[in-house]
């Protein structure tokens, strides 16, 4: 995709030192995510550096791209530690429904842990936050008038 000043993409890159595959099947899942592409690290057209790329972790993700919804998500196992790391940022999905508001909140819950029970506030008819099994927050946000 060619980009210009006028329309830059930000996109959220996701780095889950060695749980990435487990991620992906964890997203398809949860939010309907596919994937747009994925390489191991054995599959790369150049060889790593050495010690980029952590012994017995040829079969580990180097890069992903999945579509949720309107949004690509990168992701990768990085460097491979075990120590992934989301602090700081909140991924968010709004949806148009409180039927689907209440289904991924349940799925993305499903061995996380709950840091806001959906519920109404004065901004939305439903929200809520949560800590996925991957350490990564969510914000799930029913948009007035049907998702707008």
């Amino acid at each position: 995709m060619s980009t210009t000043k006028e329309n830059r993409i930000v996109q959220a890159y996701l780095f889950f030192d060695g749980r990435c595959e487990e991620a992906i099947e964890f997203y398809r899942r949860a939010l309907g995510a596919e994937v747009e592409m994925m390489m191991r690290f054995k599959d790369s057209p150049e060889p790593p550096k050495p010690g980029c790329v952590p012994p017995g972790s040829e079969h580990k993700i180097m890069h992903a791209s999945l579509r949720i919804g309107g949004t690509t998500v990168m992701a990768s196992d990085g460097r491979c530690t075990g120590r992934p790391s989301f602090q700081g940022f909140s991924l968010s999905i709004t949806v148009a429904s409180e039927a689907e508001a209440d289904k991924y909140f349940a799925a993305l819950s499903e061995g996380g842990q709950v840091v806001m029970p959906l519920a109404k506030t004065f901004f939305s008819p439903r929200f809520g936050m949560v800590t996925d099994r991957f350490g990564v927050c969510w914000m799930v946000l029913m948009g007035h008038e049907g998702g707008k």
